[in-house]
């Protein structure tokens, strides 16, 4: 009788162990996210902060919050973790743990200022813009490198780039010194020195070959043209250093449809139509293909251009000034007539 009831006992207890320790597998590691997802941890969140996130993708956040405390994970890794539909809590607190999150793409276009840049980066990484743009002006970071804050937009290459989304602002400007020394490869300095060229000389001119024209077909014609007067100490006279001046002046905000006569006479280191060479710096943010514009430039004889009122968009070229001039004439008949006068 005594054995039976040990034996009873025995079975009881195996029976009840057995149960909970069901149950607490179920918990561990039955499949407890319900739907696919991102969840972005900032680096000041607290277990509270994750916890709250977790509430939309997984069954039971109680059981989270006990697996959780059974593997000692309290502080969570920020980042960006995907979450999949199946995994269970022990799946979750580990990638947690792990700190293994999964990269963004990052990418920008031709911005015109620091300030539009960091604005554009702050919405894909954790970095807000202020930061940012301290980091960007950073006079120590600027000056090792041999940028100033008038030419450090130059360094920012428009493209997609890899970076993990917690990403602070002093890593995302040193990641980009990196991309843009990589960007800068042996070919494309050979290309730039057969030019009499400096890395930042090709990137100023290209800001000028970016504004000048939006087809990308024709900015190698826009950048010949523009290194033919190089070559010949010609001012550039180019219209978008113009409007560039005018914005300085008058702020970023400001209009500028037609290019005035008046408005070729304002005093500025940028006035290509007063100061012959390039300019201090560039004018704006170029993109790859203008860069690559002037790098692989086309060989002609142009020395004039002018907007065109038969393919709208694009320019009419002319070897001699006489030619230009009628062009010209054509031109600002066709712009008087649309009343555009600023």
């Amino acid at each position: 009788m005594n054995k039976k009831i040990i034996y009873s006992v025995i079975t009881t207890v195996i029976l009840i162990s057995g149960v909970i320790s069901f149950n607490f597998y179920k918990k561990i590691f039955s499949k407890a996210v319900i739907k696919n997802g991102a969840i972005y941890i900032k680096s000041n969140h607290s277990f509270d902060d994750l916890k709250q996130q977790l509430s939309d993708y997984i069954t039971k956040p109680e059981n989270f919050i006990w697996v959780a405390e059974k593997k000692k994970f309290s502080k969570p890794k920020g980042g960006k973790y995907l979450l999949k539909k199946g995994m269970s809590l022990n799946d979750v607190v580990n990638l947690l743990r792990s700190g293994k999150q999964t990269p963004i793409k990052l990418s920008f276009n031709n911005q015109d200022s620091l300030e539009k840049l960091a604005g554009r980066i702050s919405q894909q990484i954790e970095a807000d813009s202020s930061s940012l743009i301290k980091a960007m002006v950073n006079e120590n970071f600027l000056s090792k490198n041999g940028f100033n804050k008038k030419s450090a937009l130059g360094m920012y290459i428009p493209n997609s780039y890899q970076f993990y989304w917690n990403t602070d602002a002093e890593k995302f400007v040193n990641k980009m010194l990196i991309e843009y020394n990589r960007f800068w490869n042996s070919e494309r300095l050979e290309k730039a020195k057969n030019l009499n060229l400096s890395k930042k000389e090709v990137i100023t001119l290209a800001s000028i070959v970016q504004k000048e024209t939006a087809q990308k077909s024709e900015r190698p014609i826009v950048a010949g043209l523009y290194l033919n007067r190089l070559k010949n100490n010609w001012p550039l006279q180019a219209d978008p250093t113009v409007i560039y001046c005018i914005k300085q002046l008058k702020g970023d905000q400001f209009t500028v449809k037609r290019v005035l006569t008046k408005d070729l006479e304002i005093k500025s280191p940028y006035n290509t139509y007063k100061n012959t060479g390039l300019p201090p710096s560039l004018i704006a943010m170029p993109d790859i293909s203008s860069i690559n514009a002037v790098l692989n430039y086309k060989k002609h004889n142009y020395y004039y251009m002018c907007a065109s009122v038969d393919k709208i968009g694009f320019h009419d070229f002319a070897n001699t000034l006489t030619q230009h001039n009628r062009n010209a004439a054509k031109y600002q008949y066709w712009i008087s007539q649309k009343g555009i006068n600023r």
